[in-house]
């Protein structure tokens, strides 16, 4: 059975949210404490949404000096599967294991509603699943959201398939409307939205899904 490790910070507030969500798919999931430093017992790994350290300095900064991290960036070398969502996508970036960065959304606004998104590549341990181009109703649930990032690096991302979603109508003033990237070997992904809510029509969608069938589905060393 896949294992999933859901990594927990203080201040994290969807970590209940994500097991459910991966075992609901036939995965077992474990929590991980942050002060953990052994993650190579799982084929997977979850950072998931919440105020990290209270977001104190600005979101993922402190989290990333977490002893977890350092066990995390090593598994991720390994090819092992990475998802950080919402606030474990600031952690992410932070880290150095995602290019880029979180900036507080356009018109300094928080934001909780659904959203539509673009699968833009399936070229990813998250939306190897999916289809280019579907289309999947996701909900947001952020206020440090917006994702920017320089010329240079936004030129890399498309060459090298790396933008795994796009929102339809961009909430929150992303740089090409980015609402998930990929590493260049696509086993970290990071995205904003919350597909953990999104596992069952009567919530309102089950899009979701689809993308966290893509993350449980195999023990990954590559996409």
């Amino acid at each position: 059975m896949i294992r999933i490790g859901v990594v927990v910070f203080p201040g994290s507030n969807c970590e209940y949210d994500a097991a459910a969500a991966v075992e609901d798919l036939g995965a077992t999931a474990e929590f991980v404490w942050h002060s953990s430093n052994d993650v190579a017992r799982f084929d997977g790994i979850i950072l998931p949404g919440g105020f990290a350290h209270g977001d104190y300095l600005r979101p993922g900064a402190l989290a990333r000096f977490s002893p977890v991290m350092e066990a995390v960036a090593e598994f991720a070398r390994g090819g092992g599967a990475v998802l950080g969502i919402c606030n474990g996508f600031q952690v992410l970036t932070e880290a150095g294991l995602l290019p880029g960065a979180l900036q507080k959304n356009r018109g300094l606004t928080f934001l909780c509603q659904p959203t539509t998104l673009i699968v833009e590549s399936t070229n990813s341990v998250l939306t190897r699943s999916a289809t280019r181009g579907q289309t999947l109703s996701i909900p947001i649930n952020h206020f440090s959201g917006a994702y920017t990032c320089d010329d240079t690096t936004y030129e890399q991302l498309q060459a090298n398939d790396q933008i795994v979603l796009r929102y339809q109508d961009n909430p929150n003033g992303s740089r090409g409307d980015i609402a998930g990237v990929a590493n260049e070997a696509g086993n970290v992904v990071g995205l904003m939205p919350h597909p953990e809510r999104a596992m069952s029509t009567l919530l309102g969608s089950a899009d979701g899904r689809v993308l966290l069938e893509g993350f449980v589905r195999t023990r990954v060393s590559a996409v």
